[in-house]
């Protein structure tokens, strides 16, 4: 990742509402959720989440593809994989034992990420 993909990212992460769906939509895993669902599970009015998607699907943070009447967005994990590899790439400057919690908690995180063939395992 660039130092521009990553500073666009970072910035649209960098608002309460953003990182809420974000958040959301990582937890859903590849099956995404339904605009709706959302503004439901967010309290969001539906004008503040679509301009709010729009930003983060600009950033390549979010997908969306259209399933009957429904619009189904999902996170996008090789971006926000990318992301923290761009953020931890020169981790511990030749120290590595300053990053091992970083370490512990990356793995156990690959454990749980969500695949297209399997549903996000309990962590």
């Amino acid at each position: 990742m660039e130092s521009k993909s990553a500073t666009l990212s970072l910035s649209a992460l960098g608002h309460d509402g953003r990182l809420a769906i974000f958040r959301l939509l990582v937890s859903a895993g590849p099956t995404g959720l339904a605009a709706g669902e959302i503004a439901r599970r967010l309290g969001m009015v539906p004008n503040s989440l679509s301009a709010n998607l729009n930003i983060l699907s600009r950033a390549n943070l979010t997908t969306s593809r259209r399933e009957g009447r429904s619009i189904i967005y999902q996170a996008d994990f090789s971006t926000m994989t990318a992301l923290v590899g761009f953020l931890v790439g020169d981790c511990c400057g030749g120290a590595p034992e300053i990053c091992s919690p970083l370490n512990q908690l990356l793995s156990q995180s690959q454990q749980c990420a969500p695949t297209p063939s399997r549903q996000k395992e309990p962590c």
